[in-house]
């Protein structure tokens, strides 16, 4: 499946160190997060292309334990994961309550059905 790619606007990001045992990160790395993606109220751009994972200008890789679910009694979808983001570790969750949060939902599914196969969970 070449080229796979899944484009939507985020309610709400936050990303975080993980697992907590790998180097703390840079005080400018905390502060770039925060600003344009974690205490940041606007709707996020993701773009989802192959094994790649990007939250506005931030592009996350080496993707594992992915999870992907649509909360009971809530019309949203979330996406979480371990991920790389140059040299650091992070654990990234990733909402959106968009009208088509189901349909989001199931492209993703394809998408890791597609590209990790043999989830790490």
């Amino acid at each position: 499946m070449p080229n796979y790619e899944i484009k939507y606007l985020a309610d709400k990001v936050h990303v975080h160190r993980w697992p907590q045992n790998t180097p703390i990160w840079d005080n400018s790395i905390q502060k770039q997060l925060d600003d344009f993606i974690n205490k940041n109220p606007e709707k996020k751009q993701i773009i989802v292309k192959d094994k790649i994972v990007q939250v506005e200008k931030f592009e996350f890789s080496s993707l594992k334990k992915i999870g992907i679910s649509v909360p009971l009694f809530k019309n949203e979808c979330t996406i979480i994961f371990e991920a790389q983001f140059g040299a650091l570790f992070a654990h990234i969750h990733i909402t959106t309550k968009s009208e088509n949060y189901i349909d989001i939902f199931n492209q993703l599914i394809t998408w890791r059905e597609s590209f990790f196969p043999n989830p790490d969970i």
